[in-house]
């Protein structure tokens, strides 16, 4: 028998190489993986490629692209798999085992969840256990199925939630019992994390019991959705005020004082525009402008205004005392942050929006410059990560690596990006502006 493991994703990026990697013994064995993108922000499709058979586009929606990965798999069984939950090919192994005898044409896995909470082991046994008394699956227990009864039972209705016990009903109204293997995939508990236990577990209990008395499954998705949304991390943006001589001083060196001010207010402008666009899409919820102080500051209180901005300023110190200020201040909210200067045109909002997703199920993710800074740092959780750091060095990433390292937390590295800070910078930027390609996009061409 050969699998066809269809996998629905959107604006996972940052969780499919962990999902993706345990698949590769299955493909060199002949097995089918298909990815299909409900129209992502980040970098989902590219991210895939190179680890799937194909990346199929789909409409938006859990259901609807798991029915266009099963139109387009040519495996004996299909099994549905989350983006964020990972298969181990000795799981596969015994599941091609046991269906054969088993007499059945259907079934799931046990699931274990990872994360952080304490409740998260007994979250997943009875999860396992209220699925093995009603023959009830959800998507995260990794559906499993004969390709000729999923296309008897009509494939997942395309509802927005709940699509997955509706199809085990399905399932069961054709006459067949699910298999339940005991084998445990492993999936992320960010959203128990996130938004916590018991809040999660009550809440999933009044969206079921809703359904279970018959409520439109769209008056529930939203009630399923919103924390989810609440979740966008903050998005901090430092700036100053363009006053010659005070910014871009290694461009003042060559281009003269105005001539350097100009450029940072236009590095600014393209910022604002990537921060304006991350927001739009959803990847970020608010956007703060935090200026350092210049007299009244008042190109960065038109900036603020201009954009619909927060607009803070910093607090007095070193640079790292100025970002610990902004970063607790969120934080203290109960919000992820991500903070980002003024001088990267490569982190785009492509770039943006796999950085905060990273912060679902990560404590911090850093995004390196090529020289050796950073040009992103985020946090979901408080972490020491700005004392005893020599700023403006070669080395400033190398070390916020060693203060993660130290604080035991478990943080995601995004590809190092390019930043304005010399001539070689503002020519490579201008490079970008003359072939017409966004400057993130001309950055990787020149990598």
């Amino acid at each position: 028998m050969r699998l066809s493991i269809i996998i629905p994703a959107l604006n996972e990026a940052a969780t499919l190489p962990a999902t993706l990697a345990p698949l590769q013994a299955l493909r060199a064995r002949g097995h089918q993986v298909l990815l299909v993108d409900g129209g992502s922000a980040d970098a989902t499709a590219a991210t895939a490629e190179p680890l799937v058979d194909r990346v199929l586009t789909g409409r938006r929606g859990r259901a609807a692209q798991m029915n266009a990965g099963a139109a387009a798999a040519d495996g004996d069984i299909l099994l549905f798999l989350h983006a964020d939950t990972r298969l181990d090919a000795e799981i596969a192994h015994a599941l091609l085992a046991a269906l054969p005898s088993s007499g059945r044409r259907w079934g799931r896995f046990d699931v274990a969840i990872a994360g952080r909470s304490p409740a998260l082991p007994l979250i997943a046994t009875l999860m396992n256990l209220r699925s093995r008394l009603t023959g009830i699956a959800t998507g995260d227990q990794g559906i499993f199925v004969e390709r000729g009864l999923f296309v008897a039972s009509g494939g997942f209705p395309e509802q927005p939630l709940m699509e997955d016990i509706e199809f085990c009903r399905r399932l069961k109204r054709t006459g067949e019992a699910p298999l339940c293997l005991r084998q445990r995939l492993v999936t992320s508990g960010r959203r128990w994390d996130d938004h916590g236990a018991l809040r999660t577990i009550l809440t999933m209990w009044r969206l079921r019991f809703a359904y279970w008395r018959g409520v439109d499954p769209r008056h529930l998705a939203p009630r399923y959705a919103a924390p989810a949304a609440a979740a966008a991390p903050t998005l901090q943006i430092f700036a100053k005020e363009p006053v010659p001589g005070t910014v871009k001083t290694r461009l003042a060196r060559t281009l003269g004082a105005e001539a350097a001010a100009r450029v940072y207010a236009e590095l600014a402008a393209a910022c604002f525009a990537n921060a304006q666009e991350a927001r739009r899409r959803g990847s970020v919820a608010a956007v703060e402008l935090w200026c350092a102080a210049a007299a009244d500051a008042p190109l960065c209180a038109a900036w603020a205004a201009g954009h619909g901005f927060a607009l803070h300023r910093q607090c007095d110190g070193d640079l790292g005392a100025r970002m610990r200020h902004a970063v607790d201040s969120a934080l203290a909210r109960g919000e992820r942050v991500l903070l980002i200067g003024t001088d990267c045109p490569s982190l785009d909002a492509d770039a943006l929006g796999e950085a905060a997703a990273a912060l679902a199920d990560h404590d911090a993710v850093l995004v390196p410059a090529e020289d050796g800074g950073y040009v992103a740092i985020g946090f979901a959780r408080a972490v020491d990560a700005f004392t005893g750091i020599a700023w403006s060095t070669a080395d400033v990433a190398a070390r916020t690596r060693a203060r993660f390292a130290a604080a035991g937390i478990r943080w995601r590295e995004l590809d190092p990006r390019w930043d304005v800070d010399d001539e070689a910078g503002l020519a490579r930027w201008q490079r970008a502006h003359r072939s017409g390609d966004p400057p993130a996009a001309k950055a990787v061409a020149d990598r």
